[in-house]
């Protein structure tokens, strides 16, 4: 404990020393200090990319985020900075990645059409859709379902400055608010959108909510999660493939019909 807040203690000076004083040496320091950040990142984004990519190219962005969170962070608010890194770095990686073309438009075009499966099946069933409802929609087979998912895996990781939709140029990074402030219909559709992924994350298989819970609440990695439960990488990834394209769908929904009552 002791150790703990000394460390916090000498992380504040270096802080204090680069904010205010433009300190160079304090500002590597830091960099330095948070470099472990940069390889946990990056190694969760790398579950599911292509063989071909390597991790240092994924670092390298990372360290360009985690610069850049640097400059940006006010340390005076008392916010968690691993916190605010943490989404500076991942978007780095993921801005990077699209940059470069990581992902072929074959690729976005099967994700584009199973999402768009997912969210007229679902609103028309008004629950969970069933893979075989799934497959007879897209007329495909088993195999070719999987396949699918198996490839899309690879785009179910998203940059803070993408689109909410293709045709729309309102970004996930417009729509994060500062809770400071007071502005009632931001408040409104923030409550809205929680309420809807809540209601969506109910809807999902038994197997796809322990996933997202595993994923995004524990911090495992799609492998740890593939040991705890007692299946494949591959199936795993399948798993959060489909449970993504459930969410993004019943997020489309919900904000569609916002826009239709206000």
């Amino acid at each position: 404990m002791a150790e703990q807040q000394s460390y916090r203690l000498k992380d504040q000076e270096l802080w204090i020393d680069y904010k205010q004083n433009g300190s160079l040496v304090s500002k590597k320091k830091l960099i330095e200090s948070h470099l472990k950040l940069v390889d946990y990142v990056a190694n969760r984004i790398a579950i599911g990319l292509p063989k071909n990519l390597a991790k240092d190219d994924l670092v390298s962005y990372g360290v360009m985020g985690l610069i850049d969170a640097i400059d940006k962070f006010d340390y005076d608010r008392g916010l968690q900075f691993e916190t605010y890194a943490s989404w500076r770095i991942r978007g780095a990686i993921i801005d990077g990645l699209r940059q470069g073309d990581w992902v072929p438009r074959s690729v976005r075009e099967k994700a584009k059409r199973l999402e768009d499966a997912y969210q007229k099946l679902e609103q028309q069933y008004m629950r969970s859709v069933t893979d075989k409802e799934m497959i007879d929609y897209l007329e495909i087979d088993d195999k070719e379902f999987a396949l699918m998912l198996q490839d899309i895996s690879i785009t179910t990781v998203y940059s803070l400055e993408d689109p909410l939709k293709e045709d729309e140029s309102e970004t996930r990074l417009s729509v994060l608010v500062d809770e400071k402030a007071k502005n009632p219909e931001s408040k409104v559709e923030e409550i809205y959108q929680k309420e809807s992924l809540a209601k969506a994350i109910e809807r999902l298989t038994e197997k796809e909510r322990t996933v997202v819970s595993l994923f995004y609440y524990e911090d495992l990695t799609l492998s740890e999660i593939a040991i705890v439960m007692s299946l494949t990488p591959s199936r795993i990834s399948q798993l959060h493939s489909k449970a993504m394209l459930r969410l993004r769908a019943a997020l489309s929904r919900s904000k569609n019909q916002l826009l239709r009552e206000t």
